[in-house]
C-alpha cells in the first residue's frame, strides 16, 4: 500500500473493490431492464427525448451496452471503463434534463419500476447516484494512471544487460 493522504491509502484491493462494484451495479442494471423491455422503453418514451420509432431499439441496446460494460469492467478489459463512463455520462445528462423539467417519473436506472424511485419519487437521488458512480470510475482512471506512471518509474532505473 502506499500513503495518498494522511489517512488514506490506495492499494489493488481498492481497485478491485471499486471496479468489482462499478461492474456489478451495471451487470444487475442491465439485466433488469432486458427483464422487462417494454415497460424500460416505456420509461424511455416518458422521458421525450427520443422519435417513436427510436424508442423500442435504445430500450435494446442501451442494456446491452451496460451488460457489455460491465462484463468487461469486470474482467478489466481495455475500453469496458471508457464504454462505463460514456453510459454514466448519457445517464447524468438525461437525470439532469429530467430535473430541469421538473419531470416526475421513474428513472429506470435499475429497469422499470425502480424500487428507488418508488420510495424516493425523485430524479435527484439517482444523479446522486450516478456521479457518485463517476467519483468510483474517475478513481479507476487516477489508480491506473498512478500504477503506470509508477511503473515507468521503476523502468527509468532497470538496466538492460
Amino acid at each position: 500500500m502506499t500513503a495518498l493522504l494522511p489517512g488514506v491509502f490506495i492499494s489493488s484491493r481498492a481497485y478491485l473493490l471499486v471496479r468489482s462494484l462499478l461492474g456489478l451495479l451495471f451487470l444487475y442494471a442491465g439485466i433488469l431492464k432486458l427483464g422487462d423491455l417494454q415497460n424500460f422503453a416505456t420509461v424511455i418514451n416518458d422521458f421525450g427525448l427520443l422519435p417513436e420509432t427510436l424508442v423500442w431499439p435504445v430500450a435494446v441496446m442501451l442494456p446491452l451496452a451496460e451488460l457489455l460494460a460491465a462484463l468487461g469492467l469486470l474482467l478489466d478489459m481495455r475500453g469496458a471503463l471508457a464504454a462505463l463512463v460514456i453510459l454514466l455520462l448519457l445517464f447524468i445528462a438525461v437525470l439532469a434534463y429530467g430535473i430541469l423539467l421538473g419531470l416526475d417519473i421513474d428513472c429506470g436506472c435499475f429497469g422499470p419500476e425502480d424500487p428507488e424511485a418508488q420510495v424516493y419519487g425523485s430524479l435527484h437521488s439517482s444523479l446522486a447516484r450516478d456521479v457518485a458512480m463517476m467519483t468510483g470510475a474517475v478513481y479507476l482512471y487516477w489508480w491506473r494512471h498512478t500504477q503506470l506512471t509508477k511503473q515507468s518509474r521503476q523502468g527509468l532505473f532497470i538496466r538492460k544487460k
